[in-house]
Formats: C-alpha cells, structure tokens, sequence
C-alpha cells in the first residue's frame, strides 16, 4: 500500500496560525510496527471518497515512520513508510495511528515541532494514551479510547481526562480513535465541503450520522460493575439494541427467564423506576443525542428510538426534558470539531 503525496515542503505557517481556518489537504500518517490497521484504512478511504466526490485529488497523504521501510500492522497489513525526519518535511496535518507499539520516543519531538509551527498533530487512541501517560498532567483536556481511561486514572491523575471522541489542547487533537476516525477526518476537512457533499461523504462511508467531536463515547450501561443479576444485565443489554423496534416487557421478560414482578422490583431497586420507564428513557435520551449531535431529520430521529411519530416524540421529549426537539436543535449549533480552545 503506498501514499500519494510527495510533496514534502512546509507551509511556514506560524503558531498563532488557528488551524481550523487552514484547508488541511496534505496528510502525513504515522505508522510504527504493529499499527492499527482500522484507523489507517479509515483516514487514507475517507480522503479518498472525498476526492471522489471532488472530482479532483484535493487531499493527499503519505504514509511516514520513525522505522522507515516495510512495516507489518497489528493483523499483517504492509505498507511503506518513508523516514520521519524531526524538521523537515511537514505536512499540513500528522496522524498518529494507535497500535500495539505506537513508539512515542519517534514521534512525541516531531510533534512538539510541529506544534510550534502551527502544525495540528492527531494522536489516535494508543499514541493519545501514550502521550497522556507520558506527560506531566496536560493544561487542557485530552482524551483516549475510553479501555485506557481507568487504566491511566489508576496510573496518575488526570483531572482533564474525558470521556468524549477528540479534544484539542493547543494544536494537539487526542482521538479515541477505532471505528470514530473516519467522523474525525471529515470533521478536519468539513470546512472544505459544501453541506451537500459533507451529505454525499457521510452516505459513501455508509455512516447512520456523524458524530461531533463533543459527543460521549458510548459505554452502555450494561457495562455497570454493580448489576451482578447476568438477567438484569442482559435485560439492559436488550433494551439498548432494541431502541428502533422497542420489546414489549412480555417479550423482553420471556427473552430473560424473569418475572415481570421481579424485574419490576429490581429495578425500582436499582434505579428507582420501573423497567418500562427506563426503558423509554434510554429511548428519549438516545433520541436526545441524535438531535443535538447529528442532522438526521426528526422524523428519522423518531423512527431510529421507537417513536411512532414526530409528535409522539416531541410529546416525550417535553415530558423528559421541557422541551420539544425543533427547539432544542435550534438552540445548538451544528459543529463536527467542537472544542473549547477552537
């Protein structure tokens, strides 16, 4: 597999430069041995459907390595990577793909290089956990694959750690990474496209929506350390997969081997509801998301958590929530890379 790009120059920018206001079309990405095939395959096919629906070969990339040479992914993908060379070279963006060793003694210098030229620097899942882990305590928020949080909290303190798809904290963007990369490449050249063909590119990727970057990774709540009942789990675990075709609670009581009155009183135990209740707030809630973090029409939204209708959702948001969905998309701006510094 080998990038397109040979074009190696720098763009002398200065720091003071925000790179939101700079068309990123030269992409670097940085592979070291073991790297993450998926979020490679997500960056340089996402570019590619972009110049597709451009009709022109607006974004190019180069694949790049502190281990220049033939490199083997996490599963036995080959690509070739040219040498990183710490100040020379830049492209208008560098990625750093996660993998099993996202080596940062290769690449953390060429980062804080770029950095101060005015140069983003994308930090995908592993890379993001390692430069978490290596620094001392970042002045602004950062994020990772939610699998590494504990996993850091218990390490050191992270008091700005989140849980969301991607922060940027002075031209440092760290990513959870995974199957989001795709959503994160459009966001980073959304402002290159017209609505129409940020539509065109969503429906090419075959994504459901496009998720900002402020959105929450989702966990589902059927993860809750607390819930020892493996029926109450896996009655949660339906209910969450079942948010467009709702189970009755006869159906998703016979699916679990449990009384309606036990899961009944479980529940109210556990979360001082009833299980229809919850059940509908998972759907409200899921219905929330869709609307303040995507485009999708409301009737969609309606369609996609099990509502019959726009009115019947609307009904169920005033009740859960004061207020009906139109005002509620109205009273958010639609911005794909939202961070505080930006």
């Amino acid at each position: 597999m080998k990038g397109q790009s040979k074009d190696h120059s720098s763009s002398g920018m200065t720091h003071a430069t925000a790179f939101k206001d700079i068309p990123l079309r030269r992409f670097e990405i940085f592979a070291s041995p073991g790297f993450s095939e998926l979020e490679l395959s997500a960056i340089t096919h996402t570019l590619a459907c972009a110049n597709d629906i451009l009709c022109e070969e607006r974004f190019k990339w180069r694949f790049v390595s502190g281990s220049p040479g033939f490199l083997n992914g996490a599963t036995g993908m080959l690509i070739r990577a040219e040498p990183a060379i710490d100040d020379h070279g830049y492209s208008d963006v560098m990625m750093v793909l996660g993998g099993k060793k996202p080596n940062s003694d290769h690449w953390l210098k060429r980062m804080r290089l770029m950095q101060r030229s005015g140069f983003p620097v994308v930090l995908m899942s592993d890379a993001a956990t390692a430069y978490i882990d290596a620094s001392t305590t970042p002045k602004g928020k950062v994020t990772t694959h939610w699998r590494d949080a504990s996993t850091l909290h218990e390490a050191g303190h992270h008091p700005n750690l989140t849980n969301r798809f991607s922060e940027n904290n002075g031209g440092i963007i760290t990513a959870a990474g995974g199957n989001a990369t795709c959503e994160l490449v459009i966001g980073l050249i959304a402002q290159q496209l017209d609505p129409l063909q940020l539509g065109e590119l969503g429906s090419r990727m075959l994504l459901h929506s496009i998720r900002k970057s402020d959105a929450e990774q989702p966990k589902g709540i059927s993860d809750n350390a607390g819930l020892f009942d493996v029926r109450v789990t896996r009655a949660l675990r339906m209910m969450e997969q079942s948010l467009a075709e709702p189970m009755t609670m006869t159906e998703l009581t016979r699916s679990v081997g449990l009384s309606t009155r036990h899961l009944e009183r479980v529940f109210r135990e556990v979360f001082d509801e009833t299980p229809a209740r919850f059940y509908k707030r998972l759907r409200v809630k899921a219905a929330r998301t869709m609307i303040e973090d995507t485009l999708l029409p409301l009737i969609d939204v309606a369609i996609a958590t099990g509502f019959s209708s726009r009115n019947t959702l609307s009904v169920a948001m005033r009740e859960e929530f004061g207020i009906t969905p139109t005002k509620m998309r109205a009273r958010k701006s639609i911005k794909l890379l939202n961070y505080d510094d930006s």
